[in-house]
């Protein structure tokens, strides 16, 4: 292992088990990992089976980006499996959604 690496500034790690649990609505749960100082942040969302959010989900200020981490994704229009990234412009929406549960990776490059 190679020390100087982490006393780099800014290099930092996350772990999702340790990361504290927010539940926004019954059944969906978000793991914060990681905010830059322009507002940048990424997340980890856990969706429960058969949750789904309560209304629509827009994208605003920036964009919004999802890689399909385990399980299915809904997005109110179709499903996404494992492996699967998603960009939604800024000011574009969906209805998240999940029959299955699912683990999703989220990064918003706009604070």
């Amino acid at each position: 292992m190679h020390p100087e690496i982490l006393a780099q500034p800014g290099y930092t790690s996350a772990s999702v088990a340790e990361s504290p649990v927010r539940e926004l609505f019954p059944g969906i749960r978000l793991r914060p990992l990681w905010r830059g100082p322009s507002g940048a942040h990424a997340n980890v969302l856990e969706m429960d089976p058969g949750s789904t959010w309560p209304r629509r989900d827009v994208h605003e200020p920036g964009p919004e980006e999802v890689y399909v981490v385990a399980g299915t994704f809904h997005d109110g229009a179709r499903d996404y499996p494992p492996g699967t990234f998603l960009h939604a412009p800024a000011g574009t929406w969906h209805l998240p959604a999940s029959r299955t549960g699912c683990t999703l990776f989220l990064f918003y490059p706009e604070g």
